[in-house]
């Protein structure tokens, strides 16, 4: 009898299976986008969360293989999707004929895995649907728009993870298999347990971002705001001329571009307050817990995940506008940055992320499982009784 997903001989498929569900470990593949490394040189969040995720499964003992660009750094298996990361070697072209690659490199391999992660966002689905292998999609973008609301109705079959319950709302008949925020290794994050004397911003030049906001808010309160950020796409460059740049021109802001994480998670430590002031809903918002991470309290817009990971007047403070956002300036003060630290230290752990991840994989594969078993055990009821006694098997 063979398994009609994949041609295999049923008991050829199943003995692995069962053998690897026994002792604990499975055969997981995590596909990462093309466009940066894992870990990335400098900020980014998929492939940061990626690059924890796969460690801490390869130090459970999990046979982990990454498939991501070639320039990635990581002590599990690599299959390289491209030989360079596209924004690494400065492309800035359309991106759906290198996800293709990257999904037809993991379809080559499908047949090897327990379980397939996919951090590709929607440009998955269809792989999702059709493969024989089990496959959870972790959605990291926000949802409500472009057509999105009507993709995830149409794909309301596959297995989807959540990175904010603000992020799934708007798909509540969707596939969610869990809501699973982020872990970062956070514990390694310097700390400084005293007041800073700038405000900081961290993520892309972007209105969405609240960058225009930041830097009003830092004229309000005559705090000097520094910035690590981004400029990539025209719409980017355009916003830091007109926003940004004046700024700058004023004594107002010090633009630091990208910084790579010892000199970001140092800004986040020396500084008063982290600030996030777009009205833009972050599905989830690694900024917040990292600087939480190093004691410095955050102040953002009430919207999106920062809901879920900031708590008011605990680890910072949620604003609806620019006026509140100065009262919080006024009162950060009063915040425990070490109670800070340790709050968001014991919730946003790799370790917390992972155990989450595994109880979704394993309740993925026992269908499968199952269901191998079941064909093998229908194979076995249709052989004549004299096969199945000289087999020494009982009708």
């Amino acid at each position: 009898m063979h398994d009609s997903h994949n041609g295999r001989d049923a008991t050829t498929a199943l003995e692995p299976r069962q053998q690897v569900l026994n002792d604990g470990t499975l055969r997981i593949a995590v596909v990462s986008p093309p466009m940066l490394p894992v870990p990335p040189a400098t900020y980014a969040g998929t492939e940061r969360v990626v690059a924890a995720l796969v460690d801490e499964l390869h130090q459970r003992g999990h046979q982990v293989t990454l498939f991501a660009p070639a320039d990635s750094v990581t002590s599990v298996e690599l299959v390289p999707t491209v030989e360079q990361s596209l924004w690494s070697r400065q492309y800035r072209g359309d991106l759906g004929s290198y996800m293709n690659l990257t999904l037809a490199k993991v379809w080559e391999e499908r047949a090897r895995f327990d379980i397939i992660h996919s951090h590709v966002e929607t440009l998955g689905f269809l792989f999702a649907r059709l493969c024989p292998t089990p496959v959870v999609t972790t959605l990291h973008g926000r949802l409500d728009h472009s057509g999105l609301p009507e993709l995830l109705e149409e794909f309301s079959d596959i297995p989807l993870v959540a990175i904010s319950e603000s992020q799934r709302r708007w798909s509540p008949h969707a596939n969610w298999v869990a809501t699973i925020h982020h872990g970062l290794p956070l514990d390694r994050l310097p700390f400084l347990d005293g007041g800073g004397s700038y405000l900081a911003f961290v993520g892309r030049v972007a209105p969405e971002k609240g960058v225009a906001e930041a830097i009003e808010l830092a004229r309000r309160t005559k705090i000097p705001l520094r910035m690590a950020a981004k400029v990539y796409d025209p719409l980017e460059h355009e916003h830091f001329a007109q926003v940004v740049q004046p700024a700058i021109d004023e004594g107002i802001v010090t633009f630091l571009g990208e910084l790579g994480s010892p000199e970001r998670d140092a800004l986040y430590a020396g500084a008063v307050a982290t600030v996030m002031l777009g009205a833009w809903p972050e599905p989830f918002g690694l900024v917040a817990i990292e600087s939480m991470a190093t004691g410095t309290p955050v102040i953002a817009r009430r919207a999106g995940g920062p809901t879920e990971t900031i708590e008011h007047n605990v680890t910072g403070f949620l604003v609806d506008d620019l006026t509140e956002a100065e009262l919080a300036v006024r009162r950060v003060g009063e915040v425990s940055r070490a109670a800070v630290r340790k709050h968001v230290i014991e919730r946003f752990l790799p370790g917390r992320m992972v155990d989450a991840y595994e109880a979704v994989y394993r309740r993925l594969i026992a269908p499968r499982a199952d269901s191998v078993t079941e064909r093998r055990a229908g194979a076995i009821r249709a052989l004549p009784v004299s096969t199945l006694a000289s087999a020494g098997v009982r009708a």
